[in-house]
């Protein structure tokens, strides 16, 4: 087992494990709970499904990953690079194609694994991750527009594309909320202005509390600002699961092949990035394959509690090192503390309102487009790097991260052709030899 190629790190993490280790697993654990409790409510949301099931996603994906995993310190559970695919599959296929497409993305993950590929992300070109990073964050942005000015769409409208969304925002900004975009600014102000200050309390809960503080007891703002509770059913106690809707038939599982392949290779790609940050954190090798094995077994684990798509939470897994997390363990605690929080306290979400959402979620855009990066590669790449990163961005805020990744790998293939063809061309004739004398 010690030589096996997919061998779990949290058994080679544990050969030299002592107590003075499992207080810091344990205290960074409960901080990374802290940390991903507003998170995977406010990413849920972003992703079209009820703000519990971000809670189930961190729980079961967030522990399998940490018990299967190849990193020393991995958190996985929901992550915004999945919000827009989600709602997608949601609001054209339903729960039911989302669950099997995750399904069917588990087992490709694990396959990918199984098959030592882990190595061969690293061939995936970043200016197809830059180009549908940043795709994905102006999503989200555009996305939570409508709850950060409180605008109220009308009836049997529900958008789901980004020009859809903002063409919905114009036509119902009549609905304005003032007391709402207070809300908004108030969380957004102390998401930019308080880590300036304190790092140690997460600045996505303090914004948490003071926008119900401010909700609950300033005259006048509950009347115009939604809080999730409004919106959302918040269920005490561990997920009734029901599959009897799900459509296990041989269409529906062809129907959803191209997302399950998205979601497999996305989560491939985060999470081993997320490794890679890890690792250089804590000073320390992740085991590719065995990572794609966990982050399979995670997502099939996830949907199966009520959760949706996972992958390795770079900003979640960095807190984790910062906070002294250095085994797998921490990333278990992490998933046991959300479960206490789910069995007793989860009915207490139902009094955060939408604008903090919406603030926590601009703050997740703005960290992950990476916008530097994007301006970086126009300034110094050639013109076909650029042409790939733009096309795959547009792609991907116009339609989606299928379309997206599709066409930026063809054109990735393409401008290879051309220039193996140019370079081949380029090469002087050989010159012919005379036999005669």
């Amino acid at each position: 087992m010690k030589n096996f190629y997919l061998t779990p790190k949290l058994f080679t993490c544990l050969k030299d494990y002592n107590k003075e280790q499992a207080m810091k697993d344990i205290i960074a654990g409960i901080i990374v709970a802290i940390i991903a409790l507003p998170l995977s409510i406010a990413l849920a949301l972003a992703s079209g499904v009820e703000p519990s099931c971000g809670v189930y996603t961190a729980i079961a994906a967030g522990f399998v990953v940490s018990l299967l995993g190849g990193s020393s310190i991995q958190i996985a559970g929901p992550t915004a690079a999945f919000a827009t695919i989600v709602a997608g599959i949601v609001a054209t296929k339903g729960m039911s194609g989302l669950f099997l497409a995750t399904i069917l993305a588990g087992v490709f993950l694990i396959l990918m694994g199984v098959l030592k590929l882990g190595g061969l992300i690293k061939y995936i070109p970043h200016t197809i991750t830059t180009g549908f990073t940043a795709g994905i964050a102006v999503t989200i942005f555009a996305g939570q527009i409508k709850d950060f000015l409180g605008l109220t769409y009308a009836e049997g409208i529900k958008p789901v594309e980004t020009f859809e969304k903002l063409e919905a925002n114009f036509e119902s900004i009549a609905t304005f909320s003032p007391q709402a975009l207070l809300v908004g600014a108030v969380c957004l102000a102390i998401l930019i202005i308080y880590p300036k200050f304190e790092k140690k309390i997460p600045p996505s809960l303090i914004s948490v509390i003071v926008g119900v503080l401010m909700v609950k007891f300033i005259p006048g703002l509950d009347s115009g600002v939604f809080t999730i509770g409004e919106l959302y059913t918040i269920p005490v106690g561990l997920p009734k699961l029901d599959f009897s809707g799900v459509d296990f038939s041989m269409a529906s599982a062809i129907s959803v092949l191209p997302d399950a392949f998205t979601i497999a290779v996305l989560a491939a790609i985060e999470s081993l990035l997320s490794c890679v940050v890890a690792d250089g954190m804590v000073n320390s090798r992740h085991n590719s394959n065995a990572e794609l094995v966990a982050q399979g077994f995670g997502n099939i684990a996830s949907v199966l509690f009520g959760g949706i798509p996972a992958t390795g939470a770079i900003a979640r897994t960095a807190a984790n090192a910062k906070n002294g997390g250095r085994t797998p363990i921490s990333g278990m605690v992490h998933a046991l503390v959300l479960l206490l929080v789910l069995l007793f306290l989860m009915p207490l979400a139902s009094l955060i309102p939408m604008p903090a959402i919406a603030a926590i979620l601009f703050m997740v855009a703005y960290n992950m487009s990476e916008y530097k990066k994007f301006i970086n590669i126009v300034k110094t790449n050639g013109v076909r790097d650029i042409i790939v990163m733009v096309v795959t961005f547009v792609l991907t805020v116009v339609f989606d991260l299928v379309v997206a990744i599709e066409l930026g790998m063809l054109l990735v293939f393409i401008f290879y052709l051309e220039k193996r063809f140019l370079k081949k061309q380029a090469e002087p004739a050989p010159m012919s030899r005379d036999k005669t004398h």
